[in-house]
């Protein structure tokens, strides 16, 4: 699949320096939920039809999401400054994730490639989303990235047989779209992910599905904002994965 890549120049003027949205193989300032020990559920809000990814936190789409928060790191200590922000929309047929992340410097590769996937992007900024189904088996999720430039890598995990997993050969079908605004010093990245890469049973509203959403960022000191902290120096701990609910 060939993807479509798109940049949005001359928005400057509106202090957005940059846009791409990626086809792959609620407002910053609302009220979020907070992510204590005793919040690991993520409401996603149903929407009745299909957009197009723009990481747009004005869109009307996001308006009303509720959002959790990522403000400490994968071994619960507090991370300081603002924390990053998750919210989720589904349709149907998709899952959406509006990832608003404050930043201080952007720690980016030096060349960029949206319409190829990226090995190894969690070398760089990249916001991250790791979703499971079977609740039987907590070893068997898929894992999703967004850069702030729209690069992109979606992986097919199996925690249990990591020689047999498909890994980076997998591809999803999922689109991406990255915006980063330089006057407020956030960059979004948002994903629109087929349901029928995540789970089987396909979508309707109560049903849930295990996740875990994190964000890297910097370079030396590299810094590790977890939802829901997994208690070890790596993100990969899917026992320590929260709950997103349709709603």
């Amino acid at each position: 699949m060939r993807p479509l890549v798109l940049h949005a120049v001359g928005l400057a003027a509106c202090g957005l320096a940059t846009l791409a949205t990626v086809a792959v193989p609620g407002a910053y300032g609302q009220t979020p939920t907070s992510p204590s020990s005793a919040d690991s559920t993520i409401v996603s809000l149903r929407m009745d039809a299909d957009v197009a990814p723009s990481a747009d936190p004005a869109a009307a789409h996001w308006r009303d999401a509720p959002a959790v928060l990522l403000d400490r790191d994968f071994l619960g200590a507090p991370i300081a400054g603002a924390p990053t922000q998750v919210r989720s929309r589904w349709t149907p047929t998709h899952l959406y994730l509006l990832y608003s992340c404050p930043y201080d410097t952007l720690t980016l590769r030096p060349e960029v490639d949206t319409v190829n996937e990226t090995p190894r992007l969690w070398n760089w900024d990249v916001a991250e989303a790791f979703i499971g189904w079977d609740a039987q088996t907590i070893t068997r999720y898929k894992e999703f990235q967004v850069s702030p430039r729209g690069e992109w890598v979606d992986l097919d995990i199996d925690r249990a047989d990591q020689q047999g997993q498909a890994g980076m050969a997998w591809n999803s079908g999922f689109v991406v779209a990255a915006r980063v605004d330089e006057a407020a010093r956030v960059w979004y990245g948002e994903m629109r992910i087929p349901f029928a890469a995540i789970d089987p049973r396909g979508a309707e509203a109560g049903r849930t599905l295990r996740v875990g959403l994190y964000r890297i960022a910097g370079a030396d000191p590299r810094t590790y904002y977890a939802w829901q902290p997994t208690g070890a120096r790596n993100f990969h701990v899917p026992e320590a994965f929260g709950t997103l609910r349709l709603q």
